[in-house]
């Protein structure tokens, strides 16, 4: 259990380190759309290597399509929520920072999961987490500051979000002895759809409108690093 909270912890503190430095400094719109670009061709990568594969092959294919359903379909509903509270007013750090907090608990409890079988810390997932982590919280703390929400607050959320995404690292490692294949499948499933609507609706469209025809390219880069390392175990 002590395992599964460190590495848990570890693969969270991305969330605050990435925050920190969204809230650090002044970001050109230029560079926050590079690195938003990085973080979603990272995404994509662990959606595809991650998530999607790993889901068909410890589960049936229907399990994995009714949790790529469920994942979409509650981040779909949640950010409409957000933005009719916010007065139907767009707000990309709310729905990044939606999106890191629904695919990071399935994400993490995938890792517990694999840490309670025994076979040790998954350090291509633990390295996918990571640096998927950082452009997310740079992105979403960068937008909040820039629509004047107070810095205290922002740092609160992600803190908030970083503790979440740490105790779902180890629920998955109490309740490894009970999940299925098809559960695990369905949990795989749940964080890829959620990622998914996010990369569509918010990440990908922001990293183009700042980072300019350059965005294309980086996105490729953040894909070939993800997927590099999601070969690592």
């Amino acid at each position: 259990m002590g395992a599964a909270l460190g590495w848990g912890a570890l693969a969270a503190s991305s969330l605050i380190v990435g925050a920190v430095l969204g809230l650090a400094g002044s970001w050109p719109d230029r560079a926050i759309g590079v690195v938003l670009a990085f973080g979603a061709g990272a995404l994509i990568s662990a959606v595809s290597f991650d998530l999607a594969q790993e889901g068909a092959e410890v589960g049936s294919p229907g399990t994995l399509a009714l949790g790529l359903a469920l994942g979409a379909m509650t981040y779909f509903l949640l950010d409409r929520a957000v933005e009719r509270r916010a007065g139907a007013t767009s707000d990309p750090g709310a729905a990044l920072a939606l999106g890191a907090f629904l695919d990071g608990i399935p994400e993490q409890l995938v890792l517990g999961i694999g840490l309670a079988s025994g076979d040790g810390v998954s350090v291509g997932l633990l390295a996918a987490i990571f640096v998927s982590n950082l452009p997310e919280a740079i992105g979403s703390a960068t937008d909040m500051r820039a629509a004047r929400r107070r810095a205290p607050q922002i740092a609160l959320l992600w803190v908030a979000v970083a503790i979440i995404c740490t105790l779902a690292t180890v629920g998955g490692y109490a309740i490894a002895d009970i999940a299925s294949g098809d559960l695990k499948a369905t949990i795989d499933g749940f964080a890829a759809g959620a990622l998914l609507v996010m990369l569509i609706d918010s990440m990908i469209p922001e990293a183009v409108e700042k980072g300019g025809r350059i965005a294309g390219l980086v996105t490729v880069l953040g894909f070939a690093v993800a997927a590099g390392l999601s070969g690592i175990s």
